[in-house]
């Protein structure tokens, strides 16, 4: 198991509900993979240093996690594919 830490940036039209649903969506792909989360910190509303989808601000969320290796394959995949995340980097924790 490694640590890592997730950054994701949703779309800035998700009111407050979706963006909770989209958070504990991620958090269920995590658990279900065998990882669990450690820490979750909402960063709020944020300008981009440039524009993404015709979007000019985002809401960040980083999220600390425990994985096993094998298990970033199948959450960077679903994290691809969810339309309301526009950004995302996982990146290891040393």
């Amino acid at each position: 198991m490694r640590k890592y830490e997730l950054v994701c940036i949703v779309h800035p039209d998700q009111d407050e509900a979706a963006f909770n649903a989209i958070v504990e969506k991620v958090k269920g792909w995590i658990n279900e993979s065998g990882g669990t989360v450690d820490k979750v910190d909402v960063w709020g509303r944020k300008r981009l240093a440039y524009t993404i989808r015709k979007q000019k601000e985002g809401q960040y969320v980083l999220f600390n996690v425990t994985l096993p290796p094998e298990a970033t394959a199948v959450l960077d995949q679903n994290l691809r594919f969810l339309e309301a995340v526009i950004r995302y980097m996982l990146t290891v924790v040393d």
